[in-house]
């Protein structure tokens, strides 16, 4: 594991964070790749049956993530943010209270409705890839928020959704 993803495991703060952390038995740069490619994105954002209609990467400091969540009912639910750090293979980290090019967002754009920042840390271990999702938030209550919103159960059932699209095209 590199020193700054260790750096950002160590700064966990229960009392703000939440964290999702498995080993995966895929190479890391596969994951890295569902992770930053918009059609990849689109088959296992969302848990099932919900969609993704829309999707734009900017991979870089900087740049734009979007992904318009899509109900069961047609609903569409906008998720934008800007990325903050990109190292291919290792991390990923973005938040919602930036938009592209560093410009403060108005309000939450993101299904959330809260103001947070997404952590993707991926290292190499002995049974295959580590992955650390880390949400971070400004206050305990948006913290509490996010989580009874489902946050583990959600982006555990999305975990398993990239492992099975990522394994179904790398056969």
């Amino acid at each position: 594991m590199s020193e700054r993803n260790k750096e950002l495991e160590q700064d966990f703060n229960p009392e703000l964070d939440l964290k999702l952390e498995r080993i995966i038995d895929l190479p890391r740069e596969w994951i890295y790749e569902a992770w930053t490619t918009p059609a990849s994105i689109k088959e296992w954002f969302c848990p099932k049956p919900w969609g993704v209609s829309h999707c734009e990467v900017d991979l870089k400091p900087g740049g734009l993530f979007r992904a318009v969540m899509l109900s069961p009912e047609g609903e569409e639910i906008p998720n934008m943010g800007c990325y903050l750090e990109i190292v291919p293979n290792e991390r990923i980290i973005w938040t919602d209270a930036l938009l592209p090019g560093y410009r403060p967002a108005p309000e939450p754009v993101s299904g959330a409705n809260l103001y947070f920042t997404g952590m993707i840390l991926l290292s190499e271990t002995q049974e295959g890839t580590k992955y650390l999702a880390i949400s971070k938030h400004r206050n305990k209550e948006d913290c509490k928020k996010h989580e009874e919103m489902g946050f583990h159960q959600g982006w555990g059932i999305v975990l398993d959704q990239l492992i099975e699209y990522v394994r179904s095209i790398k056969k």
